[in-house]
């Protein structure tokens, strides 16, 4: 299979899939991460140019561990917005991965770019199958399953399905870690140390299903993208 996760910003999707991400890879899947913005907002003290930089070179570092392709669409931290040119954008880049399945944020997250990329990441992944909607790579075949990943704290998120992570705990703490630039900022800025917030979400998630650790998904459940066997790890 080919796995496509959607992140907004650079360490999205560490915190929310990096656990299934891992099992996939190892279970011989190729696994392509895409990363919406370039993060340029996320510190006090970092200028914007810098940090986009530094931010990318963690998101590479994080790809690396579980040997996965980057995908980097370098757009702005805060400012994603449905137009045109993003719409094409996110066609070619999913015709580019050729997705058997793609995670992304759920449409209510807590975040304004949270929001536009998982509207995009739906709209784009019909119109990826279109042939006359043209862009650089040519159309995909198949109008690809969507499942959700779970928001920040997983305030009012119900998953209908979970992934043990148990065995992959480690890597997908050790793929959060090379986001060193967040540390501080999410410190100031939310008053949570990332790394432990993430590390009670997956007990808790492993809590309610019987696990040591979990993740959480809800599938997009609107024809045609359903399919009847379970297609998560």
């Amino acid at each position: 299979m080919r796995i496509l996760a959607v992140g907004a910003h650079p360490d999205d999707l560490e915190l929310a899939c990096g656990g299934t991400l891992s099992k996939y890879s190892q279970r011989g899947d190729q696994v392509v991460m895409a990363y919406v913005t370039n993060g340029n907002m996320g510190h006090k003290e970092i200028p914007p140019e810098e940090l986009a930089q530094i931010r990318k070179a963690e998101a590479k570092r994080a790809t690396e561990i579980i040997g996965a392709e980057m995908i980097w669409m370098d757009y702005a931290d805060e400012w994603v917005f449905s137009n045109r040119e993003t719409r094409e954008d996110f066609i070619d880049m999913i015709r580019e991965a050729r997705p058997d399945l793609i995670i992304t944020h759920l449409p209510d997250d807590y975040h304004p770019d949270h929001r536009q990329v998982s509207q995009l990441v739906f709209d784009a992944s019909f119109l990826a199958s279109v042939p006359h909607v043209k862009t650089t790579h040519l159309a995909h075949e198949k109008v690809t399953p969507i499942y959700y990943m779970e928001p920040l704290a997983g305030q009012g998120f119900n998953p209908t399905e979970y992934v043990d992570i148990s065995d992959t705990f480690q890597l997908k703490r050790q793929m959060l870690a090379c986001h060193q630039s967040q540390v501080r900022w999410l410190k100031e800025h939310d008053n949570i140390d990332f790394l432990e917030f993430m590390e009670t979400i997956a007990k808790f998630r492993g809590l309610q299903c019987g696990v040591a650790y979990a993740e959480g998904f809800r599938r997009a459940n609107v024809w045609p993208r359903v399919v009847a066997q379970r297609v998560l790890p």
